[in-house]
Order: structure tokens, then sequence, then C-alpha cells
């Protein structure tokens, strides 16, 4: 491993932890010790790729392309019943209590806000957290009773976890600045029904809820507190607020960008999702297919909208092109007709000094080169007057722009307009 681990830089323990990455056995220590002497035990082969398993490590942490999901085989349910263990503890849920209660101080009665944001996805206030990790549990021993895998999504995935709403009434979607406050985890929790991916997320949904406010803090009121207090004619004040209410909903989502789908389960006062599980992992399995079908649709429509983008990007450039062929004539023509102003005007200016030359040599000898020291220093003070100087940095259009289209807005070639 230490060998190895010199070939990409990395230390032999970071390799170590690649291979854990990909599911790629490794030799124990002293087996190289063991081979020596013929006692090495066989080498175990590569493990199947699962769904969800990662396939390319890079050290610089370049992502590979998933493959594109398939619409699994329909599962025969009288082959393989779903069965839900409760005496199994799911991988994901393990110290899973203990992780949720270990969070940021939160209000009594309140949503707990874990520290850690790589765990399950799983929210819930922490009067309700047993019975929440509880039907989680449940839940993803169901699907895997049946050859789903459920794992927190791979970082390579690309997959995103849906908007999951808590309140039990539902009501109007709430406006991006409204902040609910609740935990949320890093990954999206998915469950794999074949290749295809469906988020998991379970929730304790909140309900609304008057309180009153009274020696200090606020009581949630109740029919008995409010006749108590029409008798005595309190005039307190009442406010509203959504509470976690102890009843959990399970939410399904296709964690695919542009992909639109979702369906849940909630409990009732009267019922629990208990009964559901099997009607649940159902349902989801019968999902997959549509799925895989709006991810086609939408990878369609994204190529339609890319080729669209394309046309207005080369559209814009030949826009462009135009208009910087244009200015290009049109700073040329600026700049020719300054050359023959100046132009002009140089030769305005020799005429006068030839003139003043011509008139002073019928001068005195003193007035004369008192003359000509006086056009000397005019000279001087004037600087260079050559009119080819002025020609010389004159710029034709084509040598400010090189056009990057024909008139026909086809691209020209050449090493001129790479």
């Amino acid at each position: 491993m230490s060998k190895l681990a010199e070939q990409f830089g990395v230390s032999g323990s970071y390799l170590a932890r690649v291979c854990m990455l990909l599911n790629v056995p490794r030799p124990e220590r002293g087996y190289w010790v063991k081979l020596e002497v013929g006692r090495a035990p066989k080498a175990p082969p590569l493990p199947e790729h699962r769904p969800g398993d990662p396939l390319v490590w890079s050290k610089d942490g370049a992502r590979a392309p998933m493959p594109r999901p398939k619409a699994p085989a329909r599962r025969k349910q009288k082959d393989r019943p779903v069965k839900v263990m409760r005496r199994r503890t799911h991988g994901l849920l393990r110290d899973g209590k203990a992780l949720f209660e270990k969070g940021y101080p939160i209000e009594d009665g309140a949503y707990l806000k874990p520290y850690k944001k790589l765990m399950a996805d799983v929210t819930s206030s922490g009067a309700c957290l047993d019975k929440a990790l509880a039907l989680t549990n449940d839940l993803y021993n169901a699907f895997e009773s049946v050859g789903h895998r459920v794992v927190i999504a791979p970082a390579n995935a690309e997959l995103h976890r849906d908007y999951v709403e808590e309140r039990e009434a539902g009501g109007q979607p709430r406006q991006p600045w409204e902040h609910r406050g609740l935990w949320s985890p890093y990954r999206p929790t998915v469950v794999y029904v074949g290749s295809v991916a469906i988020g998991l997320a379970v929730i304790e949904m909140s309900e609304h809820a008057t309180f009153r406010y009274l020696n200090g803090k606020y009581v949630r009121e109740t029919e008995a507190l409010a006749a108590t207090m029409r008798s005595r004619r309190d005039h307190s004040w009442t406010t509203t607020q959504d509470i976690p209410s102890g009843r959990l909903r399970v939410v399904a989502y296709a964690p695919y960008g542009r992909v639109f789908w979702s369906q849940q389960w909630q409990e009732t006062k009267s019922s629990s999702l208990r009964s559901s599980l099997r009607a649940i992992v159902e349902q989801v399995e019968a999902a997959a297919p549509t799925i895989v079908t709006l991810i086609e649709k939408a990878e369609r429509q994204a190529e339609i909208e890319r080729r669209e983008r394309e046309v207005q990007h080369h559209r814009w450039l030949r826009e462009q092109d135009r208009r910087r062929i244009a200015q290009s004539v049109t700073e040329s023509k600026e700049e020719l007709g300054q050359v023959i102003a100046r132009w002009s005007e140089v030769i305005r200016i020799e005429q006068f000094f030839a003139g003043v030359e011509a008139r002073a040599s019928s001068l005195g000898q003193a007035d004369q080169t008192m003359v000509q020291e006086r056009l000397r220093l005019a000279r001087s003070f004037l600087g260079s007057q050559d009119p080819l100087d002025f020609f010389r940095d004159w710029r034709s259009p084509t040598e400010r722009y090189q056009p990057r289209y024909d008139e026909d807005g086809v691209p020209l070639t050449g090493p001129d307009h790479v």
C-alpha cells in the first residue's frame, strides 16, 4: 500500500480510505510476509458494483459522470414480498438518536438541529425523535428486504434534495426569503430502485396553534384556558405559530435536476404510517419507470435549450462582428479625415514659413538673422511636421478588426480567425 501510494502522491492511509470508498479489497497487515512463505490467504474477488457505489476516484476531485438510470424490471411481489424487519437497525441510523440530540440550542418543543449534516434525512422534534427514527428504520428495512439499497447519495452523483414541506395543512408555497430554520442534510437520502435513485425524507409535520402570553411567556391555549381567561375578563394577547405536531410524513421525490416528481404519505390523529410501509414501497417501485421517462424528457428539453443557446450565441457573435466591422470603418474614416486635416494644416503652416523666409531674404542682415532665429524657434515649438508620419499611423478597417464571418454569416477560417 505504501509503495503504491507513492505513485499517486498520497499516504498509504489515504489510499486505504480510497479503497474503502470504492469497496476495493486490500491486503491485511502482514500479508506480504505471509506471501513470502506461501501462507498468504487467497485474494478475494472484486465485489459486484451496487447502485450508488462510486466507481472512479480522482486526486484532483474531478467527477466522473454517473450512468443514466434505466427502468428496472418489475418485482414479482409473490416471489419476494416486502418485509418489515423491526429488530434490524439500518446502518444509516446506528447511533442516530445521539447524533440528532447533539446539536444547536433550540426552544422547548422545537425541531432538532443536529451539528452533523451527513446523516439520514429525518426532521423531528425531541419528543417525536424515537417515533421518527423507528418509522425511518422500518421504512429503510422494508425497501432493502426486496433488494432496494438505501444510502446517502454519493458525492459525485449530483443528486439534489427536494423542498420538503413540514406544514400538515400545506398552504401557499413560501417565498424564497422566508426561512424555516429547519435542519437539512448535506446530501439527500435515496433508495435505488434498480439504477434509479429516489429521494426519501421523513419529517414531523407542524400544526398551526394559538398561544397566549401569560406570566412573561407564551403558553399554548386550550379550550379550558380560553374559558378561564374569558371568566376572568383578562385581556392578555394571543399569537399563532407552527409547532411540531407529533405526526409524521414520508416524502419520496425525484432528486434529479429539472425532474419534478414527488409523492407523500402522512399520519393522521387516528392512523399511523406503519401499516402503509408495504404500500409505500410498492408505489415508489411503480414510480421508477415514470421517473426514468421524466429524466429522458428533461434531457431532451435540456438539449433543445442548449442548441437554442448556441444559436443565440452565434447570432450574438455575428451581430457583434457586424457592429465591430461597422465601428472599424467609422473609426478608420474619422482617423483618415483627421490625417487629411492635419496634412492640410501642415502644408498651410509650411507655406506660411516659406512666405516668411521669402520676405526675410529682402531684409537687411540683422533683420534677416532675427527672422531666421524666430523661424527656428517656431519650428522647434511645433515639432515634427512631416505629413507622412500621420499617414503611416493611420489604420485601415481590416487592420483595426479582422472579421469573423463573411457577408452570408458563415464563419471564416484560417489562423487569423481562430
